[in-house]
């Protein structure tokens, strides 16, 4: 079956679809409605292990977990295994993160000037040191976290799924620099002869950033190259429920991320195990995208203030207005919203409801 159960070493999770971590996107009032829409398995968006070792309460509060996750990853980056291993070691006991995955992928310049992000796809042997580090200290904590992890509303997070052992310690890789360095292979036999527990591969080059089409055939190199080893997660060009379904067919891929397309889109996950399951799936109506983003808001506002959490959902509500008639003109004053109150009134009208 496509839709199946994964065991990422010592945990194990009821489905194999995924929430990316992406930079900007991925806090927990985000991956709280993904939960709702159906995600088996949600990753922060990338922590700083510098900013979180000189004690940055900002990057502190991007690791906090959603009431309503049962298992969630914290994704840290860096490029010194001294740093990364100490940044670990915070997650691990300022959390209850069911797994640490390190970010070997990102094609931002200002992280990979750090030596973090896909220059690490190209330097095998500094991604070794870091995996190698990182598992290190997952190992010495394994026993001593706590279960639970206290919530501002005063709530304990859910049961952990965390079974016998370790926190996993997982990576994310890109397929190489640019053309002329294709790495992926190398990167990946470094990170598990390191102890990683999965790898996901976004099979873009460093060059490519987010242009151009993901070379899966690179994914299912991958898959063979890893088989009864860890599983392999594939993440690249998934921008609708078939796409995901396609992904896992050509390529055998024990599961997948979704990241630009879940955004405005949280409900592709019970979409997409739908069509698997079943052979069709059900559009989502108006009235519900629009209750999620709403629902959204509500989370990030309680975060980090109204006006704050306005400013952000401006290029969110964008999204879940994607596609829609009419959408354009509600976009052009979406971005002009500052308070819930301007929100409920664009939307209302467009939504034909006076109960937003």
């Amino acid at each position: 079956m496509l839709y199946h159960p994964v065991k990422i070493g010592s945990l194990s999770l009821p489905g194999n679809l995924f929430l990316a971590p992406v930079a900007g996107y991925s806090d927990r009032a985000f991956r709280s409605v993904c939960v709702k829409g159906g995600c088996d398995f949600e990753y922060t968006e990338m922590v700083s292990a510098e900013a979180l070792v000189r004690g940055s309460g900002k990057t502190e509060c991007l690791m906090k977990r959603a009431p309503v996750e049962k298992a969630y990853a914290v994704q840290i980056f860096g490029g010194s295994d001294e740093t990364m291993a100490k940044a670990a070691g915070l997650v691990l006991s300022k959390t209850s993160a069911e797994c640490i995955d390190i970010n070997a992928g990102c094609p931002v310049p200002k992280i990979i000037k750090t030596g973090a992000g896909s220059s690490l796809t190209r330097d095998p042997d500094r991604l070794y040191k870091i995996v190698m580090a990182v598992v290190q200290v997952a190992a010495a904590f394994d026993g001593l976290r706590p279960e639970k992890e206290s919530q501002p509303d005063g709530q304990s997070a859910p049961d952990s799924l965390l079974k016998q052992g370790p926190v996993p310690v997982t990576v994310k890789i890109r397929s190489g620099w640019d053309d002329s360095q294709i790495t992926w292979k190398e990167a990946a036999q470094a990170a598990i002869e390191a102890g990683a527990a999965a790898i996901t591969m976004h099979p873009r080059t460093r060059a490519q950033g987010y242009e151009g089409k993901a070379d899966w055939e690179k994914l299912k190199e991958l898959v063979s190259l890893a088989a009864g080893r860890i599983p392999i997660f594939g993440s690249g060009d998934i921008f609708t429920p078939e796409d995901a379904v396609r992904m896992l067919e050509q390529t055998g891929v024990d599961g997948v991320m979704f990241a630009r397309g879940a955004m405005g889109k949280p409900f592709i996950f019970r979409q997409t195990k739908d069509l698997i399951q079943t052979g069709k799936y059900d559009e989502i109506p108006l009235s519900e995208r629009i209750a999620a983003g709403f629902e959204e808001l509500a989370l990030l506002a309680a975060d980090m203030g109204e006006e704050p959490a306005c400013r952000e959902m401006r290029k969110r509500f964008c999204a879940y207005s994607k596609g829609i008639e009419g959408g354009a003109q509600v976009r052009a004053q979406i971005v002009h919203s500052s308070s819930i109150a301007e929100y409920k009134a664009v939307l209302g009208k467009f939504c034909g409801s006076s109960s937003l």
